[in-house]
């Protein structure tokens, strides 16, 4: 097993130096990683080149090399493991938890995955390839392999005595109770730790056994987080569709996943495509950003557009240039409740593309009373600040309408863009933004053109 961060030694500073100002040395750089803690050896092994990354993953044992790569982020893990020869990526691999294995292999080619599967026990490359199947998001995808399982006719003390015979072996297990199931690998019971120092060593595990709270392979996610947010366990077994115990779901995982998941959809939201990090390498990370970077000069500039073909109205009513960004973004952040809304359910599997009438007129009905709500506020606000009823007529109309569009936007352009094989995280922001910021600067502009011997003193 790999060594725990509590169990290695403390690292001067110039150990830290020497990783840095050596990394053409792979010796010395193999000493010096194995003297940091596993999160200090990671940012000094991430701040090195690519080559010279490879070298210190030579040069390292491979239990301290798995260790490393189970606490790197996924998409740096598996680029490390694609560049490795087939033997040694298989070499570390095998000292990773099967979640974590999985996890790999199935972002890995399909070409570098066989080389590396080809190079372990037929056993192991079996149990990777079936997780790896499974949908990232899903109890399969989760689920750790090992599971410590006993027979229904397994005795308490045979339990016990496993238990401290496992020794490092336990760890494994993540804290797992001992999990019951029959001569054909059917869930039937789970043991609880009491239960088992409370009974009699003679006693069969079938007769302190209670009905464990299981989850399919095809659970989803959200399912997995509202379960353990209602229970207090620290696992849940998994079951195929014939009820056979084939994994176990940690909190931990679940906990991870749903945590990546909201970095993931944020990043999207800002226009990082993928998990980008510094130590990829320049030319990729440049080319994701410009990406989305380019097309939004574009957006930017069509809703740029309205103001300079209402420059003259502008000009007349200067008030009005502080009320603009706030019906823009006000109406923004009503637009991506939406779409928030709408992303959940998605990934719930509540609705559809074909749903987007409905979803529609349940957006409206929101839209039309926080519309008219947050219409008559800053209109209130806009009146008695310039003190010109027509002013507050106009920001108050123009916030309304454009909170009606803004959710309407968020709610049905998502299912739109996921119809169309678009992925609705990347694409619903900037088009959110732009058609708010463009109605709403139309909305403001045209009602004052129409107003103006009202709004001109």
């Amino acid at each position: 097993m790999t060594k725990d961060a509590s169990e290695l030694p403390e690292v001067p500073d110039q150990v830290t130096n020497q990783v840095a100002d050596e990394p053409e040395i792979p010796e010395q750089l193999s000493a010096a990683l194995n003297s940091l803690s596993p999160s200090d050896a990671l940012r000094e092994l991430l701040s090195l080149s690519p080559q010279a990354r490879l070298d210190a993953l030579l040069a390292l044992s491979p239990a301290l090399a798995a260790n490393l790569l189970a606490q790197a982020p996924n998409e740096t893990a598996v680029e490390i493991v694609g560049h490795l020869e087939p033997d040694r990526a298989a070499e570390i691999l095998a000292l990773l938890q099967s979640d974590v294995q999985a996890d790999l292999i199935g972002e890995l080619g399909t070409s570098g995955a066989e080389a590396i599967l080809s190079e372990l026990e037929f056993e192991s490359a079996s149990e990777i390839r079936r997780l790896s199947a499974y949908d990232g998001d899903t109890a399969g995808g989760l689920m750790m392999a090992e599971v410590f399982r006993f027979r229904e006719a397994d005795t308490v003390g045979k339990v016990l005595r496993d238990i401290a015979s496992a020794d490092d072996d336990f760890e494994r297990y993540r804290g797992q109770h001992p999990y019951i199931t029959d001569d054909n690998g059917h869930l039937k019971g789970v043991a609880s730790l009491r239960g088992l120092l409370t009974a009699k060593r003679s006693a069969t595990l079938q007769s302190i056994m209670t009905v464990p709270i299981s989850v399919s392979v095809d659970t989803r996610l959200d399912e997995l987080e509202d379960l353990f947010d209602a229970h207090p366990f620290l696992g849940l077994p998994a079951v195929d569709d014939f009820g056979v115990l084939v994994g176990v779901v940690a909190r931990s995982a679940v906990a991870e996943a749903v945590l990546e998941r909201a970095e993931t959809q944020s990043l999207k939201r800002q226009g990082l495509v993928g998990d980008e990090l510094r130590s990829m390498p320049l030319w990729l990370r440049s080319r994701r950003r410009l990406a989305w970077l380019s097309a939004n000069i574009v957006l930017n500039i069509i809703a740029a557009s309205v103001i300079s073909a209402y420059e003259a109205t502008l000009a007349a009513v200067i008030a009005l240039a502080v009320f603009l960004p706030m019906v823009s973004d006000m109406s923004g952040c009503s637009g991506n409740q939406a779409v928030a809304v709408t992303m959940r359910e998605l990934s719930l599997g509540l609705v559809r593309p074909i749903d987007a009438f409905r979803v529609w007129l349940k957006e409206i009905s929101v839209g039309v009373i926080n519309g008219i709500a947050l219409g008559l506020l800053i209109g209130l606000v806009a009146w008695l600040w310039k003190g010109i009823p027509a002013l507050g007529l106009v920001i108050g109309l123009a916030l309304a309408l454009n909170t009606m569009l803004a959710v309407s936007i968020g709610g049905v352009v998502p299912l739109l863009l996921k119809r169309i094989g678009q992925d609705p995280a990347v694409a619903s922001g900037p088009l959110l933004t732009t058609v708010t910021d463009m109605a709403g600067f139309f909305f403001v502009l045209s009602f004052a053109t129409v107003m103006m011997p009202w709004l001109v003193k």
